[in-house]
């Protein structure tokens, strides 16, 4: 059975991120809840939902969160 994550790779790097976890560093601020990460080793992207967990930034979670972002920054706009 095939597994649907987009970056998947068999590299040393994403070997070493399993063994001894991933490196994230923020990559772009959605809101002032929800951000995107990237980690500095294997390049793996996620992303924090509303609940708060992390999920890896797939089409569609990338797609919500430009619209999310547009509408925070239109938000901000409006009131100052």
């Amino acid at each position: 059975m095939k597994s649907n994550s987009p970056n998947q790779r068999f590299s040393l790097t994403t070997i070493f991120c399993s063994t001894f976890g991933h490196k994230y560093s923020m990559s772009k601020k959605i809101t002032n809840h929800i951000n995107e990460y990237q980690c500095k080793t294997c390049g793996q992207e996620v992303t924090n939902v509303v609940s708060g967990k992390i999920e890896i930034l797939t089409f569609k979670n990338k797609k919500v969160n430009a619209c999310l972002s547009a509408f925070f920054q239109k938000k901000l706009n409006k009131a100052s």
